[in-house]
């Protein structure tokens, strides 16, 4: 089957054919027709398997055959995403899609000049993608205005929810007209969702590509017992094998992953940390980077991590376990695309094992045991010895502001009292803050705390969304 037989137009194709894509994958297949006919729809499929397309190309389609013109201020086509760098990464497939379609593609996000924003939006866009905080920002000083809009869309509809974007969602959803087409993509479907789903959309189609919650079945899952003063000499050990071409490497909070970049340094292993107290420009050549290989290793948060979509990651190494067990599902989503294999290593301290249980209750999958690689023993005694005194200190019970902290439990969609998360809107006379697809998606080496917050840990910084 090709995309001309799911109905789509000849500039479409065309545009596809340029990228090198001519086969569809399943969540597009299913979705792409129904989305043609106009009606709602709610998309489950794991990332990587082609969602950016599958709701792109159908609404490029819509567009372009209604014809209309959009006025100054205006949007068609709303995209609302969880991350600037999911946001950027919709937004740069709409460009490449709407190429021979003569579609107008506009990002408004957090880390960007307000200003640009507003004269990107001056004249009207076809196609926008925003993050809801930066978005509410500029609807309040009557810079957007959602009057006209026929197609919106929430993508990672699940990390909305954890991110605690639901009162920004519904705010924007009762400026939107009642006759338009709404889509929800999640890779996961907890029962929030489908409350908000059920909510938002009219007699919707449901595609479902995957079982709810499972893993890629291309990504081998393995699990490394460790204790937690000794991860860093079998993350050394681990990233110095050849087999690791491109690895992705995920803590808990930001300043873990500042942390284990820091750590890699002082072992001559060059890394890039991204998260929500980047600047946009460091954020954005930390995944250039990336994505070029001048730096084959990337540390990373959840949040900041949604929107990474390389081809090349042949590793996720989880050097935190996460403490929802769903962006464990994320998180290796992030290799295996396009039809790849990849390697998944958890590292599991004793503290983090009630972590390991959820994520086998959820994903069905229990990883394999890998053993400890040869000179872990004397790596972790010279790690040790070189330590500085008095650094052995836990820093994953700190706290973004340095305070040690006990873990409190959280329930999968909470939030710290008070805390703002990534792309949400600042409160009334709140200072400004310092302020992302592919139709298909991307070696291997040889005790239970409580549960905690969202991953991404702390209080979020605004200049994250």
């Amino acid at each position: 089957m090709t995309f001309a037989h799911l109905g789509l137009d000849e500039p479409l194709v065309r545009a596809l054919e340029a990228k090198g894509y001519t086969t569809p994958t399943p969540i597009q297949k299913q979705s792409i027709p129904t989305l043609l006919e106009g009606r709602d729809l709610l998309g489950i499929a794991q990332t990587g398997t082609g969602k950016t397309a599958a709701f792109v190309l159908p609404s490029i389609q819509r567009l372009t055959n209604e014809g209309k013109k959009v006025l100054p201020t205006h949007c068609r086509m709303l995209v609302l995403a969880p991350t600037r760098e999911l946001a950027s990464q919709i937004a740069d497939s709409a460009r490449d899609y709407g190429r021979f379609s003569k579609m107008s593609v506009a990002t408004v996000f957090g880390g960007t000049s307000i200003n640009k924003n507003r004269q990107d939006m001056a004249r009207g866009v076809d196609i926008l993608v925003a993050t809801p905080g930066r978005l509410l920002d500029l609807i309040e000083q009557r810079f957007v205005s959602l009057a006209m809009l026929e197609i919106l869309v929430l993508d990672e509809a699940d990390q909305m929810l954890d991110l605690g974007f639901i009162h920004a969602l519904r705010k924007i959803v009762r400026m939107l007209p009642k006759q338009r087409q709404t889509l929800f993509f999640s890779a996961t479907m907890p029962n929030a969702i489908r409350e908000l789903a059920d909510q938002f959309l009219k007699d919707p189609a449901t595609v479902k590509v995957a079982p709810v919650s499972t893993t890629a079945e291309r990504v081998d899952q393995f699990v490394s017992f460790v204790n937690q003063g000794e991860k860093q000499a079998l993350l050394t050990i681990l990233l110095q094998n050849p087999e690791v071409e491109r690895c992705l490497v995920f803590t808990r909070t930001k300043h873990g992953a500042d942390r284990v970049v820091k750590l890699l340094g002082h072992n001559g292993i060059a890394s890039n940390a991204i998260h929500g107290n980047k600047s946009q420009p460091q954020r954005e050549r930390a995944l250039a980077e990336f994505k070029s290989g001048k730096a084959k290793i990337l540390v990373a948060t959840d949040i900041a991590a949604r929107g990474i979509d390389v081809s090349g990651v042949s590793h996720v190494i989880n050097f935190e376990l996460p403490n929802v067990p769903e962006q464990y599902v994320h998180r290796i989503g992030r290799t295996a695309r396009a039809g790849a294999s990849g390697v998944a290593i958890s590292f599991c301290a004793d503290d983090e094992k009630s972590y390991l249980r959820d994520i086998e209750r959820l994903t069905r999958v229990k990883p394999t045991p890998m053993p400890l690689p040869e000179g872990f023993t004397a790596e972790a005694a010279r790690i040790k010895a070189a330590r500085p005194a008095g650094s052995d200190v836990d820093d994953r019970r700190r706290d973004e502001s340095g305070r040690h902290r006990a873990p409190p439990r959280a329930t999968h969609a909470a939030r710290p009292t008070g805390a703002r998360p990534e792309g949400a809107a600042r409160p009334h006379g709140a200072g400004r803050p310092h302020g992302s697809g592919r139709p298909g998606g991307t070696g291997r080496p040889g005790g239970g705390g409580p549960r905690r917050q969202h991953s991404g840990g702390g209080r979020r910084s605004p200049a994250a969304g």
